[in-house]
């Protein structure tokens, strides 16, 4: 069964650097589109995203998986400088927490 080009995530997001919204599908390609209506972005980036699905089907490669269809097991490996991983182990201890707990605090309100 062929992919549909709608299970693949669609970013679009103002740059102050760049002076203009930029739209991105980074399970399909680096790069994106840009401009300054965040609707057209968006709607540039759908029809984007179309066609590199097509190019990949007539090529006869096999897609990417899609974000919306990977399962995740709620678990990775964080590599930190020592004293860094030390830094959020004493915070964590001071605020009562497991750093876990504490680091998952952290990445939810970044």
């Amino acid at each position: 069964m062929k992919k549909n080009r709608k299970h693949y995530l669609k970013i679009v997001e103002w740059s102050a650097e760049d002076g203009c919204y930029i739209g991105r599908c980074p399970e399909l390609f680096l790069g994106g589109v840009h401009g300054q209506e965040e609707a057209k972005v968006y709607a540039e980036l759908c029809t984007a995203v179309a066609e590199v699905v097509a190019l990949i089907e007539i090529k006869g490669d096999k897609l990417p998986p899609s974000l919306a269809a990977k399962d995740f097991s709620g678990k990775f490996v964080l590599r930190v400088d020592p004293d860094l991983h030390r830094l959020l182990a004493a915070r964590a201890m001071i605020e009562g927490d497991s750093l876990n707990s504490y680091v998952v605090k952290k990445l939810q309100t970044a």
